[in-house]
């Protein structure tokens, strides 16, 4: 054999000389000039001299090489020349040579990591490998137990989510002669949070804006995560504009800038704003709405007295159910609106101070009792339908909007107990005209003085047109009181 040429015989004792010239005798004797002592059991140091097919050759300077399965190594071969850790099982087997493990010496590095690290309270990396009874299998080197309770600062509801997932925990329990390891991932997010937070407490103050994340939704508002401490974010401070729920803005995980509002150090209490990153839209409203200035909005509420309209995010205005029509008598906004439309108002009036904007929706057309006097002059006749009967008389339709009273004394000239004992709603009258009031809103109507007025239009037995010998009525005869 040629003095580099190297043995193909794995495992077969050295002979004396045979690799001289490729290492110094203090490789092979140690620094003793003695030949290196090891106890079975132990982890060695040696180095990589062939690979084969089936088996990695290792030298740790005793009298034999080693040779280690392949398969210890999972697919990660060293290269020949390099220095690996390996397990001494036993100094000569049957057949006088060295027998050494890669697999233990890896399993046994690992468990001395592992107890260094539960003994210094510092965290060990992992991955999640599956779901098991109550908690999660993590791989750190060998198999240990994350409880479903250590896995975050909250409860996980869906813990097969984060199997493949790497992760830091901290060892909280060890029982190295039994095989179990214990670990708290949350013990980690725990030093981390304080670790934020004691960082966040240094730079927090009122007014400052910064980034945080949506930790929780509640009907009032959400929770966002500062960096180790949580601020509350009202609905009200949203939104300049109208916000029914906070999921319609925001979702949990979501990034945000906040403005931070108010901050208590006693307490640990931080109110937060989004809203407040714009300017408020009622700065200058007044220029923007002048009274008598039409605008158009849309419906985002119904009430019993109005309908609030947006006229754009964070102004509203009212309208009040008065001022919906100048004709009808409005017993609930719906009547006329639903919530959604969009319509077309006028500014009556603007109030800085308290955030309020009266708004008239029956000014968009011309108030048609403006002209009532000569559309319907006292004394002439119309033809209306009964819409609606009441104790003291009945209301007449003489067009869209337009509605004039005969009042039960103006019925009959006989004594009567109730309207309906002469007309009935649906019935079509001709009446005549007795009263005319554009500013109260009125009209009366006659159905006697209609038959009155026909009787004096014909002739009598003296031939006098429409005499009956009485006196003949005033104009002022025939004004009364229309609601009684």
């Amino acid at each position: 054999m040629e003095k580099h040429e190297r043995r193909t015989n794995l495992g077969e004792p050295r002979k004396e000389g045979a690799w001289a010239a490729e290492e110094s005798m203090e490789d092979v004797y140690g620094t003793g000039g003695r030949m290196a002592e090891f106890e079975e059991g132990e982890v060695v140091r040696g180095r990589v001299v062939h690979i084969g097919t089936g088996e990695v050759l290792v030298d740790v300077g005793y009298k034999s090489e080693g040779a280690i399965p392949i398969e210890e190594f999972r697919g990660n071969l060293p290269k020949v020349g390099e220095d690996i850790d390996v397990y001494l099982e036993a100094k000569e087997d049957s057949e006088g040579l060295i027998v050494l493990s890669k697999e233990k010496a890896d399993k046994i590095r690992v468990w001395d990591a592992i107890t260094a690290a539960y003994d210094k309270g510092t965290p060990v990396e992992g991955r999640i490998i599956e779901v098991v009874k109550g908690g999660l299998a993590v791989d750190v080197g060998v198999k240990a137990f994350l409880p479903g309770s250590q896995v975050d600062l909250r409860p996980v509801k869906n813990l097969t989510s984060l199997v493949g997932q790497h992760v830091r925990s901290k060892v909280i329990k060890l029982n190295r002669r039994r095989g179990n390891v214990v670990l708290s991932r949350r013990a980690v997010l725990e030093e981390e949070r304080e670790e934020k937070k004691k960082h966040t407490l240094e730079v927090l103050h009122e007014g400052l804006t910064l980034t945080g994340t949506v930790k929780n939704i509640t009907d009032y508002g959400a929770f966002i995560d500062l960096g180790g401490i949580d601020g509350l974010l009202h609905v009200t401070d949203m939104s300049w504009g109208r916000v029914g729920h906070p999921s319609e803005i925001f979702q949990v995980g979501d990034q945000v800038d906040v403005v931070v509002l108010h901050f208590d150090r006693d307490t640990g209490r931080v109110s937060l704003g989004y809203k407040q990153k714009q300017s408020d839209p009622w700065e200058h409203v007044e220029q923007k709405y002048p009274a008598g200035h039409k605008t158009r909005g849309r419906v985002v509420s119904l009430t019993n007295y109005g309908a609030f309209i947006e006229l754009e995010a964070g102004v509203e205005g009212l309208v009040h159910v008065s001022e919906m029509s100048w004709t009808r008598s409005m017993g609930h906004p719906s009547e006329v609106l639903k919530k959604g439309q969009e319509l077309e108002t006028q500014i009556l009036n603007i109030d800085r101070d308290y955030k309020r904007i009266s708004l008239g929706l029956k000014q968009i057309q011309p108030d048609p009792w403006t002209t009532v006097a000569q559309r319907y002059p006292m004394g002439s006749r119309v033809t209306g339908k009964i819409v609606r009967l009441t104790d003291f008389g009945a209301f007449v339709e003489l067009e869209a909007g337009v509605d004039g009273l005969l009042h039960i004394s103006q019925m009959s000239n006989r004594p009567i107990g109730t309207p309906a004992e002469v007309v009935n709603v649906g019935d079509e009258l001709t009446l005549l005209v007795i009263r005319v009031d554009p500013h109260e809103r009125r009209i009366g109507l006659s159905l006697k003085e209609l038959a009155h007025a026909v009787d004096m239009t014909q002739p009598d037995d003296r031939g006098a047109a429409g005499r009956r010998g009485g006196k003949k009525k005033r104009r002022d005869d025939y004004d009364y009181d229309d609601e009684e």
